[in-house]
């Protein structure tokens, strides 16, 4: 695998970690805000969605296969670069880079745990699609004209079949295009009609409510995001409030509480647990809540909210301190790390560098780790390794004294001027425009590039020099975005 994509997804499944209880947290305060079903199945729903996008996001910023020009030109940089273990694990490195740089040992195990929970879903997906084929139409006309009954009061607009199986114990959804509703064998005649009916209308409600389809999303987010507790918890608040929703369509039709309590009391507490079933729920908490008998059970959303927020709040603190540790430390290092090796890295190797190869060599406390750091910091850039010369290595110190040379500004060297910065990383221009200052005029010139790898064809770099000391600042970058400050 790409080993930026790597490090990106490192870096993802790191920072999941305060994302997944952010979302819980926040999912546990609108359960203490709300008290309807339905919009705690609806702020469940946006919280566990939420995830993989945010999951997504935080991959694509983290991800820059053209790191390397994006630093070079100013622009922010987020990938995080590949550099040599031993440097990256390097003590001296702040906790939360270390965690984060030991996840990509974790990634080829996520893949793996996804492959298995994904193989278990399809498993099944594939089980339920069998019982569907070997189960056989309802014989009875009176409830096939009662579903379809239920079916129009609750606002169904697509024909639900009824089939009975000896392979299910409670009532199954099954499709979405065209749903079926699996009854297990001898149900419509051994269960009193008042009993079956409120049954019944509970699965037409899954199917008016689409859940179907969103049992199916949930299982693809547990599957991408399984290693999160924080997912396994949002998931299971959206099946619990998903039956509550689905419970109160049935009283709302007219059924009566203790008649659907007791048909719910009749099944087995251990509902089939098929992949795209829309199933779930503790069974006593349904009954007591259809009986509305208070729960001697307290919830557990505020204790959990409290223990998010605690986490959340250490983990804010731990930050801080951190930081400003890491400010001194920092200040400590300039001081410590000798002439010669500040040079390499804040003028020799400014625009090429990577930050996660900056914070890798400024954690290095020996000369000879150093030594051997810049050793493979140069190897690795190396086109023809096992050859004497390195090409990259010479060309980048020749343009670095050809734009001391040829751009040196009124009080920089010419490195640290926008054309040197541009000439160090990109090399010569292709064609330059040039118009030198004459009395008010401007000086003026303009580098064309046919070709910028990660930047495009025809790149176009306007340098300006309003004042003729020489300095020429660069108007607008590689991308066309004007340069409002000195990159």
């Amino acid at each position: 695998m790409n080993t930026a994509l790597t490090a990106a997804l490192a870096g993802a499944l790191f920072h999941f970690l305060w994302e997944g209880a952010a979302f819980a947290l926040l999912t546990g305060l609108a359960l203490l805000v709300f008290r309807g079903p339905r919009a705690r199945y609806a702020a469940a729903c946006a919280a566990l969605f939420a995830m993989p996008v945010a999951f997504g996001i935080t991959v694509a910023l983290l991800y820059s296969p053209k790191s390397l020009v994006a630093s070079a030109i100013g622009l922010t940089h987020l990938g995080v670069a590949a550099v040599g273990a031993g440097s990256i694990l390097a003590p001296g490195l702040p906790w939360y880079v270390r965690v984060e740089q030991w996840m990509r040992v974790f990634v080829p195990f996520w893949f793996a745990g996804i492959a298995l929970l994904y193989l278990r879903s399809s498993m099944g997906w594939f089980t339920l699609r069998s019982l569907r084929s070997e189960a056989e139409p309802c014989g009875s006309s009176e409830w096939r004209e009662r579903a379809a009954s239920l079916a129009r009061r609750l606002g169904v607009d697509r024909v639900v079949s009824l089939l009975e199986s000896r392979n299910v114990d409670v009532p199954v959804v099954a499709g979405f295009l065209r749903p079926v509703i699996l009854l297990p064998l001898g149900c419509l005649t051994n269960m009193p009609a008042e009993q079956i009916e409120p049954l019944l209308a509970h699965e037409l409600a899954h199917i008016r409510r689409l859940d179907y389809l969103v049992n199916l999303a949930q299982k693809a987010i547990e599957g991408l995001l399984f290693y999160h507790p924080a997912v396994w918890w949002v998931s299971k608040v959206i099946r619990r409030e998903r039956e509550y929703c689905c419970d109160d369509l049935v009283l709302a039709l007219g059924s009566e509480p203790r008649c659907y309590a007791s048909a719910l009391a009749g099944l087995e507490q251990s509902r089939t647990s098929l992949a795209p079933a829309a199933n779930g729920g503790d069974l006593s908490a349904r009954i007591r809540r259809i009986l509305r008998v208070p729960s001697a059970e307290a919830t557990p959303a505020p204790i959990l909210a409290a223990i998010l927020l605690a986490i959340s709040g250490a983990l804010v603190i731990a930050a801080a301190q951190q930081q400003d540790a890491t400010q001194s430390a920092k200040a400590a290092l300039q001081a410590e790390l000798a002439a010669p090796w500040n040079k390499w890295l804040n003028e020799d190797v400014a625009y090429i560098i990577t930050d996660a190869e900056r914070r890798a060599f400024r954690a290095l406390t020996t000369d000879g780790e150093r030594e051997q750091f810049v050793e493979q910091f140069w190897l690795r850039r190396d086109p023809t390794p096992g050859t004497p010369e390195n090409e990259f290595k010479e060309e980048h110190y020749r343009r670095i004294a050809y734009a001391n040379g040829h751009f040196p500004g009124q009080t920089v060297a010419g490195w640290k001027t926008d054309r040197g910065r541009i000439y160090i990383t990109f090399g010569p221009p292709d064609e330059i425009d040039s118009h030198p200052c004459t009395g008010a005029n401007t000086a003026k010139e303009a580098w064309r590039y046919r070709l910028i790898e990660g930047i495009g064809e025809n790149v176009m770099l306007d340098f300006e020099d309003p004042a003729c000391t020489g300095e020429y600042r660069m108007t607008m970058d590689p991308n066309g975005v004007p340069v409002t400050r000195r990159l």
